[in-house]
């Protein structure tokens, strides 16, 4: 058996200690050292304040990368420039821009940068993608994706770049369900929005709601809040991590033309029959696994460290979906439609 992967992981903070914990299940990676200026202590692992001495120190083959949002772009640059493969935490970068110079950086390096986007590493979401491409529903007409909880005050308090500017809900929470709509519906071309400032006087908003039409010609409407007491999410409804607690609901509809599927409960309906309303309808829940998908991911990682696999979310994946991002927050503040190009090869900074 090959040797495991040398990781290091950058900032241990909610998302950071999960990594550190997917990385200890596998025999495929090992923990070889911690960034986290706080000085905090992980058992033997030697930690370092900042990248800088992690690199002085250390032979390392990957880091993950779960730094706040708008140290993402520095974090990355400094792991290409020492030719390692980064994977980095959803999402990519604080803005187009910057997500745009991680994927040039990545492209001159030659040195591969993955996105946190975890969910696609689910077999329930990998069971979806299955389905829907296999045409189990038809023509993908409509989807409806809700991402409703209630944040307490104390997940602000303890980090309180969470309350600032470009922090909130959609690109914090919603980016997770925008990168699944892409990748189970396809391409985003259009984008109209709604957005309302935060209750507890925050910086951001707390509460937004978007349709995205698709290339297909498939329309999404999509909300997100973090000041509604509600059981429709995915962390609520996937049972992907316990400390959330588990409601029976689905928080995604993918409708068709020959049927319809309720994600993550994988209940898929169709008509007995021909398709018509006067026809009874009724649904099979369709077989899938269970796994832990940041787990998953980390392997998916190593192999691709090693060479023997592309990224299932690349650098450029991640830049899309933070198309559809800033375009939900420019139209949510100016009141306009927002068109994107799917087929941009070259995505330009802000200079240009």
């Amino acid at each position: 058996m090959a040797q495991p992967v040398k990781i290091a992981v950058v900032g241990a903070g909610l998302v950071g200690l999960r990594h550190i914990d997917a990385i200890s299940q596998l025999k495929a990676a090992s923990l070889v050292a911690v960034v986290e200026p706080s000085g905090a202590q992980f058992g033997e692992t030697p930690v370092y304040s900042d990248l800088n001495a992690l690199f002085d120190a250390h032979d390392i083959d990957g880091v993950v990368l779960s730094t706040p949002t708008p140290l993402h772009l520095d974090g990355a640059q400094c792991c290409l420039q020492h030719g390692v493969p980064v994977l980095v935490e959803k999402p990519l970068a604080a803005s187009v821009s910057e997500a745009a110079q991680i994927v040039r950086a990545s492209d001159d390096a030659e040195v591969p940068v993955l996105v946190g986007h975890h969910r696609r590493h689910n077999p329930l979401i990998q069971k979806a993608a299955s389905l829907i491409k296999s045409r189990a529903i038809g023509d993908v007409r409509a989807a409806q994706a809700t991402c409703w909880f209630y944040k307490p005050d104390d997940y602000f308090d303890t980090a309180p770049w969470r309350k600032q500017h470009g922090a909130g809900p959609i690109s914090v929470n919603l980016v997770h369900d925008v990168d699944l709509m892409r990748y189970l519906c396809g391409e985003v071309v259009l984008v109209q929005a709604q957005m309302a400032p935060s209750r507890r006087g925050f910086e951001n908003e707390d509460l937004a709601a978007a349709v995205l039409r698709f290339e297909s010609g498939a329309i999404c409407t999509i909300t997100v809040s973090d000041s509604i007491a509600a059981p429709w999410s995915w962390e609520m409804t996937s049972a992907e991590y316990p400390v959330y607690p588990f409601t029976d609901q689905s928080c995604y509809l993918i409708g068709g033309s020959e049927g319809s599927l309720s994600v993550p409960d994988m209940r898929l309906w169709r008509h007995d029959g021909e398709n018509s309303w006067w026809n009874s309808i009724s649904a099979t829940t369709m077989p899938r696994a269970f796994s832990n998908p940041l787990v998953n991911q980390i392997a998916h990682f190593a192999d691709v460290i090693r060479g023997t696999v592309k990224p299932l979310v690349s650098a450029r994946e991640g830049l899309r979906t933070m198309q559809v991002i800033e375009a939900i927050q420019t139209a949510a503040v100016n009141q306009t439609t927002v068109h994107i190009d799917p087929h941009l090869a070259e995505f330009p900074t802000a200079a240009e």
